[in-house]
């Protein structure tokens, strides 16, 4: 609720300062066929979810019920590590020279996802070829789960953009882009259950699809700043632990703030 108040409060912010000297959209047309590159950083919050684990060597196949993760921002000491270290994010896309309110994006959400230590989880299923229903407090010597060096969400967008406002002489514009995809997860998978560790380690490990809203201001020709509502669905399947392999989906809410370069396309002659 923080996270959408504050991105609440920056486009009232961003809205009211461009209407200070803004224009009626006009015959002019405000858009135009660019290509584009973003980075930026993300903070985001999870749905409860449920793991499910089998090491069929062992005897053990159970799930881990009702559980709740956290995120790992890292961008509040964003100068003190590498710019890569935080949640981050970047967009390749381009809109189209013939219908430039319509464009193809590339996406990378680096977003890190860790079981909240301390939780209590339902513990349900065969552990040691016995049967079980208990629960169990989740902490990081016994049980413990982390996609933490990314939940890494790749995704092939199509998006839409509207014209909002913009200043009298052209420099600002805003924007509302809605963004559609899909793609794969390559998560780094770092667990412990039941004492034993995996070798943690990145894999092809699932697909995700998203939609998202945008507010794009455009500063100049060349350069804009982006804040942007976000949400996915994850779904992961065969992830490598200990002696066998898990699954676990969840949903995904981000808020997205980056800065991007916008190149021209070149006049053909």
């Amino acid at each position: 609720m923080k996270s959408n108040t504050l991105f609440l409060v920056s486009i009232v912010s961003v809205i009211s300062i461009i209407s200070i000297n803004a224009t009626a959209q006009s015959a002019t047309n405000p858009f135009t066929s660019r290509m584009y590159f973003a980075w930026g950083y993300n903070k985001d919050s999870y749905s409860k979810s449920t793991i499910h684990i089998s090491q069929p060597s062992l005897g053990n196949n159970y799930e881990l019920k009702n559980i709740s993760g956290n995120d790992k921002i890292g961008w509040d000491k964003l100068f003190q590590h590498p710019l890569t270290i935080p949640q981050y994010n970047y967009r390749f896309g381009f809109f189209l020279k013939n219908h430039p309110s319509v464009g193809f994006e590339f996406s990378f959400d680096h977003v890190k996802y860790q079981l909240t230590p301390g939780q209590t989880a339902n513990w349900v299923g065969t552990v040691n070829n016995q049967v079980i229903n208990t629960n169990i407090v989740i902490q990081d010597n016994y049980f413990f789960w982390k996609l933490n060096n990314g939940a890494n969400f790749f995704c092939f967008n199509i998006m839409k953009r509207y014209y909002i406002t913009g200043s009298a002489n052209g420099k600002l514009k805003l924007f509302n882009l809605f963004k559609a995809g899909a793609g794969p997860t390559v998560p780094h998978v770092e667990n412990t259950l039941m004492g034993n560790n995996n070798k943690p380690h990145f894999q092809l490990g699932g697909w995700n699809t998203a939609l998202e809203a945008t507010y794009r201001l455009e500063i100049g020709n060349y350069f804009y700043f982006d804040l942007a509502n976000k949400f996915d669905y994850a779904r992961y399947f065969g992830l490598r632990v200990y002696n066998g392999t898990a699954k676990q989906s969840f949903f995904t809410y981000e808020v997205i703030g980056t800065l991007g370069i916008m190149l021209p396309y070149k006049k053909s002659t």
